[in-house]
């Protein structure tokens, strides 16, 4: 999944069955590839993947659900796109709620270990990554061109200055608590 960390933006799951015939080179945890080999490699699932989805959980369903909820429900999503087409399922990381009567297995860091984890993070984190540059244009002070919904500096002095929009997910604290300092007191 993609966009766990972030103030703004969905939470962005995929699902990938690969084609053993079909391999695929380079795959790889998706943070540890450059965002031009992430979109190559974008290009070779889908056409080589045997099924491929990806699930959405909008920051209105992060609010109502919390951010893990969120990101397996985005999971479920994707998972419900595929069909019947598994009989086993991958997680990258350590917790899952279950799929249906699927079985499962939780790897950590999966996607440097898998490679069909490995492709389902690329997509996710593609699909994520051109979604708040598309709504950059609607809400260009925060930057999300650059920092993709991340709580960087310049993204919080933006939500400082301008507030929060409808793309901010409203349960996070989208600024840090400022503390007092006993000198401003005296």
């Amino acid at each position: 999944e993609a966009g766990r960390g972030c103030l703004a933006g969905p939470v962005v799951a995929a699902a990938v069955i690969l084609n053993p015939k079909k391999p695929i080179k380079g795959l790889d945890d998706s943070k540890k590839l450059s965002e031009k080999q992430r979109f190559i490699l974008r290009q070779e699932i889908i056409e080589k993947a045997a099924f491929y989805a990806v699930g959405i959980c909008s920051p209105t369903e992060i609010d109502e659900h919390n951010i893990l909820r969120s990101s397996f429900l985005a999971m479920h999503k994707a998972l419900d796109q595929i069909g019947p087409q598994f009989d086993h399922i991958l997680i990258d990381g350590n917790r899952f709620i279950p799929y249906r009567d699927y079985p499962f297995t939780t790897v950590i860091k999966g996607d440097g270990i898998f490679q069909s984890i490995a492709a389902a993070s690329i997509l996710a984190k593609c699909y994520r990554d051109e979604y708040m540059e598309k709504i950059h244009s609607d809400f260009p002070m925060y930057q999300w061109n650059k920092n993709k919904g991340y709580p960087t500096a310049d993204h919080r002095n933006a939500i400082r200055e301008h507030g929060s929009c409808t793309h901010h997910r409203q349960s996070f604290q989208l600024l840090p608590v400022e503390q007092l300092s006993l000198f401003d007191s005296m």
